[in-house]
């Protein structure tokens, strides 16, 4: 069995054989992303830090959503998770209403029912995307599907969010370490479902493995996503990522956005989620989230 068969194999991804499509991966834009991602993290205890956070997280979510947990998913239960979905907490206000709220439950419901079959995944993620709106407004969806699944089931689901990997637009992670001579001139032509995001977990997880990582594989996959992501926007300084990105104070303040870490004020404990009145949440604090 080869490395990379050793390493995905402990992650059970799918039932079923699912075709790959082949990804051109840029190995020195690769290192200088991990470099970055351990230098970065030390500021603020260190990259093991980051990793229990994450666990954590996962956690959090797995006890809310989790059969049968998720079918009666109490409103003030999904508040405390909103936070920790960056592309979500600020859009999702008017599905946190109690007109509202239903028909969000009852779609995530649909979504995570028979969850761990993920050959239907991109099936369930569109059938998820259809109960709402097909508009710009309602572009936050695909990324809340996608944060439900991975956070849930973290070893059958990559990060599958837009600033992973999104075609239509041609940006994401994915374009940020694509090998190409000329990058800015070219369109990347993979499509965003389910195989093309486990194909990158896999790719990253030899590069990771290769490199000294040889625990919480998967963890460390969605951090250095998040820290080639984060260079990016940094790089940008555009008033469209700055909307919801403001200049960072140390370096892995979007990375920590980007994965939903600084969900929770250390200050007072006060999330990041607020109402539709502006009425900020309150949820228990748990200092190991906060970083």
């Amino acid at each position: 069995m080869s490395l990379l068969d050793a390493v995905t194999s402990a992650f059970a991804p799918a039932p079923v054989e699912i075709p790959r499509p082949h990804l051109d991966l840029s190995g020195p834009r690769l290192k200088g992303a991990f470099e970055e991602l351990i230098e970065g993290s030390e500021s603020l205890g260190g990259i093991e830090r980051y990793v229990e956070a994450l666990r954590l997280k996962n956690t959090l979510f797995q006890q809310a959503l989790r059969e049968p947990a998720g079918r009666t998913l109490e409103l003030e239960t999904f508040k405390t998770l909103c936070p920790f979905m960056a592309n979500v907490r600020r859009r999702i206000a008017p599905y946190l209403e109690e007109d509202k709220y239903p028909l969000l439950r009852d779609a995530l419901a649909a979504l995570l029912t028979d969850a761990k079959n993920t050959a239907t995944a991109d099936q369930r993620v569109a059938s998820f995307c259809a109960q709402f709106p097909n508009d710009k407004a309602h572009r936050w969806v695909s990324d809340l599907a996608a944060e439900i699944l991975h956070n849930t089931y973290p070893e059958h689901y990559p990060l599958m969010c837009r600033w992973v990997w999104d075609r239509r637009s041609n940006t994401g992670v994915l374009r940020e370490i694509w090998f190409a001579e000329e990058l800015d001139q070219i369109t990347i032509e993979v499509p965003n479902g389910y195989a093309t995001f486990l194909m990158l977990r896999e790719e990253l997880s030899q590069f990771l493995t290769h490199n000294g990582v040889f625990s919480d594989v998967m963890i460390y996959v969605d951090l250095i996503c998040a820290q080639i992501y984060a260079d990016y926007i940094c790089a940008q300084g555009g008033t469209y990522l700055r909307a919801d990105f403001s200049s960072p104070d140390d370096p892995m303040q979007h990375a920590r956005r980007l994965l939903g870490l600084d969900g929770v004020r250390a200050s007072n404990g006060r999330t990041r989620l607020k109402a539709i009145d502006g009425e900020a949440y309150v949820i228990e604090d748990n200092p190991n989230l906060l970083i």
